[in-house]
């Protein structure tokens, strides 16, 4: 009887996962937009990446839409062009068995593409989820073969406390980055403060004695006071630091950065730190939370983002804050290595031609 009752239950929750995944497929149907956003519906918090594996583009992203940032599922969308945009599905759930640590708040996603020594890949995709156990924000981390799965969560979060000397903030927008100096890997989170810390070989543990604060000081909602969202990429000798300012929901959300001389260094913030903004007259609010791409072998550059639906900006109350959209724009630097500031477009970008 209880070998029956265990398959009965494992029958109905590949049932539900399957409901699910027609559904989402269902309403991503449109994958081919016509410029900014990129993909259909809500999606915030965008993770992109290239894959060498594949030759194609993901954007791995938070799935927005629901009352208080509920989210519970992440999805992947992948394309050839930067242009046009297939939806692969559901790569984890956090609505299932799938995660067992965490209950839902799926959120803020990144992912590390490692090459091992066989010459198979692996994909490290780390997240933040509501953790059951300590009632708490966590970060976590499932792994696959392929970019889009199927991927098999560690079973416990990486991540879940404050860092040493910070009382307050969440554990959760997480970057990783890679130094292709070194060969070392970084994690960094943080909400209301900015952590990093070197990563064991193992890309799921953090190495003990390296995590700290890396919270810029300073600065103002009008341009660089540090809220969430750090951002990390390494260009001519130079590592660059991105993160949001304000909060999710207002349309003064938006992206600084600062550079340092090392992953883990002291953040130094630009003379003009202010890289992306909202251009209210072309109704575009709340641009920020972003990821970058470097097209593979050439010093061409673009930032991926999400901004918020003009119609459901604050202080309206119909969800100010979760109904967010990805987007793509151009992002190009001076002779000095100083960000132009990145102008948000409702075209995007042009096809990729590889």
């Amino acid at each position: 009887m209880k070998k029956i009752v265990i398959v009965l239950a494992a029958l109905l929750c590949a049932t539900s996962s399957m409901a699910k995944e027609k559904k989402c497929k269902k309403q991503h149907k449109a994958c081919c937009q016509m410029g900014n956003p990129v993909l259909p519906e809500f999606h915030a918090d965008p993770e992109v990446l290239y894959s060498q594996q594949t030759g194609k583009y993901y954007i791995y992203s938070t799935t927005d839409g629901a009352p208080g940032w509920g989210g519970y599922y992440f999805t992947v969308f992948s394309s050839q062009n930067l242009r046009d945009w297939h939806h692969e599905g559901i790569m984890l759930d956090l609505g299932t068995s799938q995660v067992s640590w965490a209950s839902g708040n799926a959120w803020a996603p990144c992912i590390e593409e490692k090459k091992q020594k066989d010459g198979s890949y692996k994909y490290y995709f780390y997240y933040s989820g509501h953790d059951t156990e300590r009632n708490r924000k966590s970060i976590g981390v499932a792994i696959a073969d392929h970019p889009t799965g199927p991927f098999v969560d560690l079973g416990h979060p990486i991540v879940y406390e404050l860092p040493e000397g910070q009382r307050h903030g969440q554990q959760i927008d997480v970057d990783v980055f890679t130094d292709p100096v070194s060969g070392k890997s970084y994690l960094y989170w943080g909400n209301g403060y900015m952590a990093g810390a070197e990563l064991n070989d193992d890309m799921t543990s953090l190495k003990p004695g390296t995590t700290r604060l890396m919270t810029p000081k300073g600065g103002s909602l009008k341009d660089y006071a540090y809220r969430e969202a750090p951002y990390v990429f390494y260009r001519q000798g130079k590592y660059y630091f991105m993160w949001s300012v304000d909060d999710t929901g207002s349309p003064n959300y938006h992206v600084a950065y600062g550079t340092s001389d090392s992953p883990l260094g002291d953040i130094r913030v630009a003379d003009q730190p202010v890289v992306l903004i909202q251009d209210a007259e072309k109704e575009i609010y709340g641009p920020a939370h972003n990821s970058v791409l470097q097209l593979p072998g050439k010093d061409e550059w673009y930032m991926v983002y999400h901004r918020i639906n003009k119609h459901y900006l604050y202080p309206k109350a119909n969800g100010p804050g979760f109904h967010r959209q990805v987007c793509i724009d151009k992002m190009e630097f001076n002779a000095d290595g100083t960000i132009r500031p990145v102008i948000p477009t409702h075209e995007g970008v042009k096809p990729i031609k590889k």
